[in-house]
């Protein structure tokens, strides 16, 4: 009956991890237009506030060049990536691996945490909510696993 139990666990906590995966990847796509998104903005931004006065377009890269460096979540998404398939191993392990799967579970969620704090778009945001919430279920199921 214990068998068959973590057989059950362990699938859905593959296809929890298999929706996160799938948000993840969303979330890098969506990255990746937001400094162009940004430069627009402070374009139109910089020109309303100026109206006929130049822009200084080597302090305008400076400052793009800041708030990529501030922004970038490929570090984030590059661990989390790591994070799932760590957790994915030891799932197939035949050891206890409850505690070394919550673990897993809180170094994704700083991951997915970081990542809301950095990106400054509702989508990657919303998407954030979901991973979290998909973790919570997770850390619940792994309360059941030795």
């Amino acid at each position: 009956m214990r068998i068959i139990e973590g057989e059950q666990i362990a699938e859905d906590l593959n296809r929890r991890i298999d929706e996160i995966e799938q948000k993840v990847k969303k979330i890098s796509s969506l990255s990746t237009g937001l400094i162009d998104e940004y430069v627009v903005k402070l374009n139109t931004r910089i020109k309303e506030l100026l109206k006929d006065q130049e822009i200084d377009e080597a302090r305008l890269a400076q400052e793009v060049v800041i708030y990529a460096d501030r922004c970038s979540i490929q570090e984030e998404v590059t661990r989390l990536d790591s994070h799932i398939f760590q957790f994915r191993e030891l799932l197939k392990s035949n050891e206890a691996v409850g505690k070394k799967l919550d673990f897993m579970i809180q170094e994704m969620n700083r991951e997915t945490n970081t990542i809301g704090s950095k990106a400054n778009n509702l989508e990657i945001t919303n998407e954030v909510i979901n991973i979290k919430t998909q973790l919570e279920n997770i850390r619940e199921q792994v309360q059941n696993i030795e």
